[in-house]
């Protein structure tokens, strides 16, 4: 078991992360990613740049580690989206125009592709496994749990079906033009119950 200064030691390490991921946050929405070195990201966050490298590592692994917290930030409110709805229909069309919506607003997301798309593309394709699995899997927790919590009939293929949603939430981040008129939240919840849906519950 760990004792009380272990414990100490870990959640000011876990703050000095934060605050490095916080500081390069801000830094890259400013002014991006070619423009911003680690002395900058130090400076933001009160620490030295050896810490930075330490505790994160280099640009790039800053890079990363900044897209995977906006990531898990981003599912983490997909329980209280799901909590919201007694059907899996308006669950899932929720969740879907939500997150498709939340990554086309996001300052950073919204940045790297209009400026820097040779460093956001490789996170969300060549590079993006870890984010995409992530995805996937706490996509696939929450639509379960909402299935249990109704006591609905079990989808034993769950995972494979909210991977091709997720799949289609990837496509439409990346390429938003296209056939169907998916501007609005209101659109893509349409658009949702029409077509995403039924690969879940169907």
């Amino acid at each position: 078991m760990p004792t009380p200064a272990a414990t100490s030691k870990d959640s000011a390490a876990d703050s000095i992360e934060a605050r490095i991921l916080d500081a390069a946050l801000i830094q890259f929405e400013r002014v991006g990613v070619k423009k911003t070195t680690i002395e900058d990201i130090a400076k933001q966050a009160a620490v030295d740049r050896v810490t930075v490298y330490r505790r994160v590592g280099s640009r790039d692994d800053v890079v990363r580690a900044v897209t995977a917290r906006e990531v898990r930030r981003i599912l983490d409110e997909l329980n209280d989206i799901a909590a919201r709805h007694d059907t899996l229909d308006a669950a899932v069309a929720d969740v879907f125009a939500t997150v498709v919506t939340r990554w086309r607003t996001h300052p950073l997301v919204d940045r790297l592709l209009t400026l820097e798309p040779d460093r956001l593309i490789p996170q969300l394709t060549t590079d993006g496994a870890v984010p995409f699995t992530l995805a996937v899997t706490a996509t696939t927790a929450v639509l379960r749990n909402l299935l249990q919590a109704n006591d609905f009939p079990d989808i034993p293929d769950l995972p494979t079906r909210v991977e091709i949603a997720c799949r289609v939430v990837h496509s439409l981040i990346l390429q938003p033009v296209g056939q169907a008129d998916l501007t609005t939240e209101a659109e893509l919840t349409a658009f949702a119950r029409t077509y995403i849906v039924p690969i879940i519950t169907r």
